[in-house]
């Protein structure tokens, strides 16, 4: 495998960071001074994902949780909201709640509480993060440069004391992570889930290896670099997330959910779009299955500069659509097979200005190829949801936002629209993860690049009169996909290429030595060595295609930022991004000129997005408009429960003591310092209770059989190496588990 780790590559490779440096400055342009205390460890929040693995679903998981404890230590001080998870449960989780009183300075009180919270919740949620040393200590910085004292860990906030009840808040969220169907006990590996197909290594031709062809293939690389950059230390990754479905949301409700079955496990699915077209079983559903791989290898035409092909990006054409397929037939009318795009007719003037949106005159080949980059969200990402939190803090830091709560009434203070837009938003994406991931596990859809060669492999399925005919082969279309025959240059030196199939598409890392200077271009290859537009070293996302994650993110978010803001448009009626000629793809040169991406509304981003996909050569149009209708229901949903958190009249300062739970117990500090005790604090009464501590290969580390005296226990962690531990509990009532972190 030719593996693009020369010095070209990582000079590509160092200035796409300073193009995130310039993504995350053009998503946070004004008033940096001014952030509220939300933002500011939203901020740190984004870029410990950036540092960490890239894990969509984990991701979108550790922003709402720590959205919940941002949006609930400021609304338990404010007399007209209601908390979301303090005093209340989620599963079998509670978090009690005994009440305070009404502190002097509501406002400083709101912001210790949320520190302490955010910063015991991201410290243990990133300890073990590749990227570690940077975020916890940009966790610490931001903490002490807050006045605040890392050293306070009591959770007792019957004191009074906002920090101790910050401190509380987070373990109850670390508690709550334990049990909520993610197996983070485990670090998130699957329970269950078994790939039917061995691994694909797209450095050799073909795909002689696949067994099940409607179904998901692992890759294996010499060296895999996932989104984030990071090195994996295995050549095949495997999928991540098939169970998520399993995890508990926020807004996905029964109505929502069907379960089903494999293997005597349960795969839970929320919106269920139904099965994607199959090979080999209907012979409709054969050929819908084979133009929507095929179409992905034609839109890989598209990525020339040399075409001639000249597209106006700007919202004067592009944007404005409002109707989507629902049948597999109207996919055909809403993706052109030769052309690209989609049928949107962009918008007569800027409502906001009254005037023509400027046309943008762009190459077709840079405009795709920008996309695929831009949406992809790597290297250095903070993932899909991650980066629909950036367009968040842009839309929020414009100078011609008024923050009125979806666009009404009074201008909320910075903290106030801070917490409330990232609960929504995280609660939106948590859901879209849940919902998208939930499908790909039970649905197991195969991806382009093995579907693709493995139809390639079959032969053409056109003419059982040519060469090759195959009824499960990839269909022959004129200019796009054809025959090998004599006299071709990639019939081979003794014509052993004969008779198989070409593809008129981007050509693929082996045309690339040095991606400072070099272009693949569009050319004819075999398509036993179709690549998509991606980096040699990552190739394709590890988990299954359908539904699209990008496409359910993407929609998910913009029906929150739409009704968050009253406004279907951007602040100014435009969303820009700015790239510069030859500084900005990645793997290969480009794009060739200056220009601009443009949005005019959210949706239109969302739109956006879905269609870098395909052009990326990651999802064909079956994966993506379901996608999109499952986003835009759980964005509405999302929005309707926060919406009623907003509007409790409850008093957040009441006692909620009556709420019982069967053990209930948070265990402090987290992470605890080896030779320091911990402590486990229990909601009642417990008489005597057994605890034992075992690591993560259940090796028993010690076992102690106490009386509780005071609802408290404290243990010792004397003689124990750094890591992470299971503390096992049982009473004389119930029993539990926790998760430990030792430093």
């Amino acid at each position: 495998m030719i593996l693009l780790l020369n010095y070209g590559y990582i000079q590509k490779a160092s200035s796409y960071v300073f193009f995130i440096i310039l993504l995350i400055g053009f998503f946070s342009t004004n008033s940096v001074a001014q952030h509220s205390v939300a933002r500011k460890w939203n901020d740190v929040l984004l870029q410990a994902i950036r540092e960490d693995y890239a894990r969509p679903t984990v991701h979108a998981r550790n922003l709402f949780h720590t959205s919940i404890a941002l949006y609930d230590m400021w609304s338990v001080y404010e007399e007209t909201a209601s908390t979301y998870y303090l005093g209340k449960k989620l599963g079998n989780s509670n978090c009690f709640f005994g009440g305070i009183s009404k502190p002097p300075d509501i406002q400083k009180a709101q912001e210790e509480a949320m520190s302490f919270a955010a910063y015991r919740l991201l410290n243990y949620r990133f300890y073990n993060s590749p990227g570690s040393s940077k975020s916890l200590a940009r966790f610490d910085s931001l903490f002490t440069a807050l006045g605040y004292n890392p050293e306070f860990i009591s959770i007792d906030y019957s004191s009074n004391v906002p920090a101790a009840l910050g401190n509380y808040m987070a373990d109850c969220l670390i508690s709550f992570g334990l049990q909520d169907g993610s197996n983070e006990t485990n670090n998130f590996t699957n329970i269950y889930y078994k790939s039917t197909n061995p691994p694909l290594a797209p450095a050799n031709s073909g795909n002689p290896g696949i067994l099940h062809p409607n179904n998901w293939q692992p890759l294996t690389l010499d060296t895999f670099i996932d989104q984030s950059g990071n090195e994996i230390p295995f050549d095949t990754p495997e999928f991540l997330s098939p169970e998520w479905g399993n995890v508990i949301p926020f807004a996905l409700s029964s109505d929502d959910l069907t379960i089903y079955e494999r293997d005597g496990k349960d795969y839970y699915v929320y919106h269920d779009p139904g099965s994607p077209p199959r090979t080999g079983i209907d012979s409709y559903l054969s050929e819908e299955y084979k133009w929507n791989f095929s179409l992905v290898s034609i839109w890989g035409a598209h990525l020339d500069t040399q075409d001639s092909i000249i597209w106006d990006i700007s919202p004067a054409s592009i944007g404005n659509i409002s109707d989507y397929p629902s049948t597999l037939q109207e996919l055909r009318d809403f993706y052109p097979l030769f052309e690209g795009g989609d049928p949107s007719n962009g918008y007569n003037l800027n409502p906001v200005t009254g005037l023509p949106y400027e046309p943008q005159y762009v190459p077709r080949g840079d405009y795709a190829r920008v996309l695929a980059e831009f949406w992809a969200d790597g290297p250095d990402s903070e993932t899909p949801p991650g980066h629909w939190f950036t367009i968040l803090n842009y839309v929020s830091d414009h100078s011609e936002l008024e923050k009125k709560y979806k666009g009404i009434g009074p201008i909320l203070d910075d903290i106030e629209w801070d917490v409330k837009s990232y609960l929504v938003l995280g609660g939106a994406v948590h859901d879209a993860a849940i919902a998208a991931w939930g499908i790909k596990g039970w649905y197991d859809y195969i991806r382009p690049i093995s579907a693709i060669r493995y139809m390639a492999d079959m032969g053409q399925c056109s003419d059982s009169t040519k060469a090759n005919y195959n009824a499960e082969g990839i269909p022959l279309i004129e200019g796009y996909i054809e025959l090998i025959n004599e006299n071709d240059p990639l019939a081979g030196q003794m014509d052993e290429h004969l008779g198989k199939i070409k593809l008129y598409t981007w050509r693929g890392p082996d045309y690339i030595d040095n991606p400072e200077i070099d272009m693949a271009g569009v050319g004819w290859i075999r398509a036993e060595n179709w690549w998509p537009y991606q980096r040699p070293t990552f190739v394709t996302p590890p988990f299954a295609g359908y539904v699209s994650g990008h496409s359910t993110y993407s929609r998910a978010s913009a029906e929150v930022l739409t009704l968050l803001t009253g406004n279907s448009f951007f602040p100014g009626g435009l969303g820009e991004f700015e790239v510069k000629k030859n500084d900005f793809l990645v793997f290969e040169e480009g794009p060739s000129i200056n220009f601009k991406l443009q949005w005019a509304t959210y949706r239109d981003a969302s739109d956006q997005t879905s269609l870098s996909r395909i052009w990326g050569g990651i999802h064909p149009p079956v994966d993506d408009i379901p996608g999109r209708l499952i986003g835009e229901k759980i964005g509405i949903a999302a929005f309707a429960l926060a919406d009623d958190l907003f509007q409790n009249k409850v008093n957040g300062l009441i006692n909620d003591s009556d709420i019982s739970g069967d053990l209930g117990f948070v265990v402090f500090p987290i992470p605890a310092k080896s030779g320091n005790s911990i402590t486990i604090q229990f909601n009642k009464n417990h008489n005597k209770g057994a605890f034992e501590l075992v690591d993560l290969t259940g090796k028993s580390m010690w076992f102690n059989e106490v009386t509780i005296h005071n609802g408290r226990v404290s243990l010792p962690t004397i003689g124990l190496s750094e890591g992470v531990y299971i503390l096992k509990i049982e009473t004389d009532s119930a029993s539990g588990l926790s998760k430990i972190v030792i430093r």
